[in-house]
């Protein structure tokens, strides 16, 4: 899978970005930006991608990242007549200008935004009120659209149900040398994770010893590199065992893993459960959604 850093261009004279996509090959490709991202799924279904999260989604996916976190969204198919597209709202901490953004009227919406660099996936009634005022907003200028954001803001602290989806330390605040090192290693895991890894294989992509990767990995992400390729790989494994038929030992090889013993008591690590027990319990909650 593909992985870029991109710069997304906020035109003149505005303090945000708000636009309407179709999801397809762009949006199936890895990336990061300097920007908050607001993102809406408004048609299709397929696989998201969250920093160390991997997870399905749906028409009404609601999910708020901050700045430089790895994400995609791999389409998979849609539901309706309707191509698989998506609203987004680019924006900076301070698209307000600094001193407004600080005051305190808007101190939990800070608070919001302090806490999406893991990804928030927000869930519940006022998914309908968010959707509306985004198709406001593709159709508005100026102040309303500015008033609309703020309205999506005060939706999104009323929501009593919502979920973190990285996890915490996946991306902290670093030197650019530092973020630039930090997602060579995630684009290389992403990219090769259903093969062998090594340890020196990794270190000699960043140029050092693997000794100080390490150290270097585990201070950047709170996490050992070996447990970031585990979550990885058996989020991907979970995924296959919810939207294919393959055999749990398919899954298990495509996941990466050279025996299904290893797969079996590493996806127990993770999930508690094991794979078989696990596909079933979620067709069973799918049965009954």
């Amino acid at each position: 899978m593909d992985f870029f850093v991109e710069k997304i261009m906020v035109p003149d004279k505005h303090s945000f970005l708000v636009s309407e996509h179709e999801l397809g090959a762009h949006t199936s490709k890895i990336h990061s930006h300097g920007n908050y991202e607001l993102n809406f799924i408004t048609h299709g279904w397929g696989r998201r991608y969250v920093g160390d999260n991997i997870s399905s989604f749906q028409a009404g996916d609601l999910v708020l990242m901050g700045p430089d976190l790895p994400h995609c969204w791999e389409v998979k198919g849609t539901y309706s007549k309707e191509s698989p597209r998506c609203i987004v709202i680019h924006f900076q901490e301070d698209f307000l200008g600094s001193d407004f953004i600080n005051t305190p009227e808007l101190k939990p919406v800070l608070e919001l935004l302090r806490d999406s660099p893991q990804g928030l996936h927000f869930k519940g009634t006022h998914i309908t009120d968010v959707r509306k005022q985004l198709e406001m907003m593709l159709e508005s200028d100026g102040l309303k659209s500015l008033v609309g954001l703020l309205e999506i803001f005060r939706l999104l602290l009323e929501f009593k149900e919502y979920s973190y989806l990285s996890t915490p330390g996946y991306i902290q605040q670093s030197h650019q040398s530092d973020f630039k090192k930090i997602n060579k290693i995630y684009e290389y895991i992403f990219v090769n994770f259903q093969q062998d890894i090594t340890l020196e294989e990794v270190a000699d992509l960043v140029n050092i010893t693997p000794g100080a990767l390490c150290r270097y990995f585990k201070n950047k992400t709170g996490k050992t590199l070996f447990s970031f390729l585990k979550e990885v790989r058996i989020g991907y494994a979970c995924k296959l065992l919810n939207v294919t038929n393959k055999t749990v030992t398919e899954i298990c090889y495509e996941s990466g893993y050279n025996t299904l013993a290893h797969f079996n008591t590493q996806f127990k690590e993770i999930k508690g459960t094991t794979p078989g027990r696990y596909r079933k319990r979620t067709k069973n909650v799918l049965a009954t959604a």
